[in-house]
């Protein structure tokens, strides 16, 4: 199983301001916020938290069958685990000056099995949810503003 996020951090700047009174509590758990603080670039940070849970979240609704806002159940360490529902998933997340990206995965070996997809037409719907077309393999889909980021697992 594979879940993945991207952000547009220009349009990220431009929607919202993660500066307003009560917005990290509504979202970030102490721990994380206590990242938030400490780091180089808290903006930077904030974003990445949120593209992790974002990620994590489309496996947990996927496997789990679970729809709703929850990202304070959904906590991000540092090492780029995160727990949701009892369950430890595992990240890879690439910042650059224009997006942050990640993708998550249920086994940590499945980091190298990473496999970027270049368009939708190699995907099909199952039952509401996208599978590859040649394999049958999930497929996560996320874009925001100018990106859009498809992945699968390879075999």
């Amino acid at each position: 199983m594979i879940g993945n996020d991207v952000i547009d951090l220009a349009l990220a700047r431009k929607e919202s301001n993660w500066k307003r009174k009560g917005y990290l509590d509504k979202i970030f758990t102490a721990d994380e916020q206590a990242m938030i603080v400490r780091a180089e670039n808290p903006t930077l940070m904030v974003w990445s938290l949120w593209s992790r849970k974002e990620a994590v979240y489309k496996i947990h609704n996927r496997t789990a069958h679970f729809r709703g806002f929850i990202p304070l159940k959904i906590a991000c360490q540092a090492d780029g685990k995160v727990l949701c529902g009892g369950q430890f998933y595992f990240t890879d997340t690439i910042v650059t000056a224009e997006s942050i990206a990640t993708v998550a995965v249920l086994e940590e070996r499945q980091l190298s099995q990473i496999c970027y997809l270049q368009d939708r037409e190699e995907v099909v719907k199952k039952e509401g949810f996208p599978y590859r077309k040649t394999n049958s393999k999930p497929v996560s889909i996320s874009h925001h503003g100018r990106f859009e980021q498809i992945v699968t697992l390879t075999d």
